[in-house]
């Protein structure tokens, strides 16, 4: 699997089930009734918090309970006082606990928003899959796939792995670009996601990237300790080098020389938005193809050299799961990456 965008759009047919009304990844099927009018969930129901779910926090449990709700929306019934735990009033960070009663309130949902990924998106992130055990789940994410719905994006990979697996647990453990490919852990229960999410707020996760710079990075290594901020920019999300931003540590190891970029192995020590595209923007060394942190000139030279996406792929990820196993992941390089480099000689 190359992980390329130009790949998917040619393998990921969309499947229309009814009325297509938005598409922005082949493969996507978003059904809407000819009704247009909203549904409505007609009574108050009490959820009792399982153990997969303990620690969430609310605002992501009840998202579970209330597809198709806007996040606004579920937020305006917290600020409210609508949702209600043991009784009492609550804030959209509280962490549940098992046996927990959350008062659900009834819910408008938008028909617009029952999204169907189609099969042919299903079968393809199951091919991705590098490991899965009773734990984990490991999967080696396309360029071009969010992976979660948000941001005009009605769907995700995470949605797609769980359409595959009704009522089957699968969380996000952590999150990777939609425009970086390369290794991606989920959590197949509650006790294996608190377990992982304690390691990457530990920093006991080892993430490598594979990523080529625009430029000549002169040294053999180079660690860049760098705080980080969104950018006041309010027209692109960007993230800035800041004092008062978050810690923020990368390391670049410099793998090879070319004629004018160099290819590098980037490891994060921290795990901020952006972290590999800012801090190598802020060597002055953006990264090939970074819509974001490049520049127009520098996005057209590597357009004609064939590069259609970001040069960054995600190729190890490793931890300790909870039992005391070394578990390390790799993805390979994807193939039109690949080519870039044999081009310049690499």
């Amino acid at each position: 699997m190359t992980g390329e965008t130009d790949d998917i759009h040619a393998s990921f047919s969309a499947e229309v089930r009814s009325v297509v009304i938005y598409q922005p990844f082949p493969g996507l099927s978003m059904s809407c009734p000819m009704n247009s009018q909203s549904i409505k969930n007609q009574s108050v129901r009490v959820e009792t918090v399982s153990s997969d779910h303990d620690g969430q926090r609310l605002d992501n449990f009840l998202a579970r309970h209330l597809k198709g709700v806007p996040k606004k929306a579920i937020y305006r019934m917290i600020r409210t006082g609508q949702v209600r735990i043991n009784s009492g009033r609550c804030k959209p960070d509280r962490r549940v606990s098992t046996g927990d009663q959350v008062r659900i309130p009834p819910a408008r949902i938008d028909a617009h928003g029952q999204v169907r990924v189609s099969d042919a998106v299903i079968r393809q992130v199951r091919e991705a899959i590098l490991f899965e055990d009773a734990d984990y789940l490991v999967v080696d994410k396309p360029c071009g796939m969010a992976v979660h719905s948000g941001s005009h994006l009605p769907w995700g990979l995470i949605d797609a792995i769980r359409q595959g697996r009704p009522d089957k647990y699968v969380e996000l453990a952590h999150r990777l670009d939609r425009e970086t490919s390369g290794c991606l852990v989920l959590a197949k229960n509650g006790k294996a996601l608190r377990h992982l999410s304690n390691l990457f707020r530990d920093g006991e996760v080892e993430k490598h990237y594979l990523c080529l710079m625009d430029g000549q990075l002169k040294e053999d290594r180079v660690t860049v300790d760098e705080a980080l901020a969104r950018s006041e920019d309010q027209e692109e999300r960007k993230m800035e080098v800041h004092d008062e931003g978050k810690d923020s540590i990368t390391r670049f190891r410099r793998l090879q020389l070319l004629r004018d970029s160099t290819y590098v192995e980037a490891e994060l020590l921290t795990g901020r938005t952006h972290q590999i595209r800012a801090h190598a923007a802020h060597l002055g060394l953006p990264l090939a193809g970074d819509e974001r942190y490049g520049t127009d000139s520098s996005l057209a030279r590597w357009k004609k050299r064939g590069l259609r996406r970001l040069f960054l792929h995600s190729h190890h990820l490793g931890f300790t799961n909870a039992a005391g196993d070394h578990l390390t992941f790799n993805a390979p390089l994807p193939d039109s990456l690949r080519q870039v480099l044999l081009d310049l000689g690499a």
